[in-house]
């Protein structure tokens, strides 16, 4: 697990810890903090299976989760062009005949060994949640 991986999973634990004792109701969920660290991993893992547009992506995400993990619209396309930028992903222009055109997102060789590595280092982090603070998948 790379090192700043797993100071972000640290902190994350800590802060939900913190959050479930003191937190009011209406604070943010254990989901919404676990968001923004798994975005990257949600997003590769989808498109490794077959290219999607944004719109896809973001509904794919939403109805695998059972609606438990939601992206608003621009916090989903910043990933998309940060892992554009950083070449886990490929986009190309799509159009069809009735319809507007859009960027359909493939994963590249950099985002498999980037998807390969969070797979793994996710794994860890569920086992230390499993372990550590019990628990278990729904």
């Amino acid at each position: 697990m790379s090192y700043s991986v797993f100071l972000y999973m640290t902190k994350l634990l800590l802060d939900l810890s913190r959050r479930n004792r003191t937190a009011p109701e209406g604070d943010k969920s254990a989901i919404d903090a676990a968001k923004k660290g798994s975005a990257d991993l949600f997003i590769l893992a989808l498109v490794e299976e077959v290219d999607h547009h944004g719109y896809e992506i973001g509904r794919q995400i939403d109805l695998r989760s059972g609606g438990a993990v939601t992206f608003t619209m621009a916090s989903l396309y910043a990933t998309l062009y940060r892992l554009e930028e950083r070449s886990l992903l490929r986009g190309r222009w799509v159009e069809k005949a009735g319809q507007r055109r859009r960027r359909y997102y493939r994963i590249t060789e950099s985002g498999r060994a980037m998807l390969a590595s969070q797979r793994q280092d996710w794994a860890r982090f569920i086992n230390a949640l499993t372990e550590i603070a019990g628990v278990r998948p729904a």
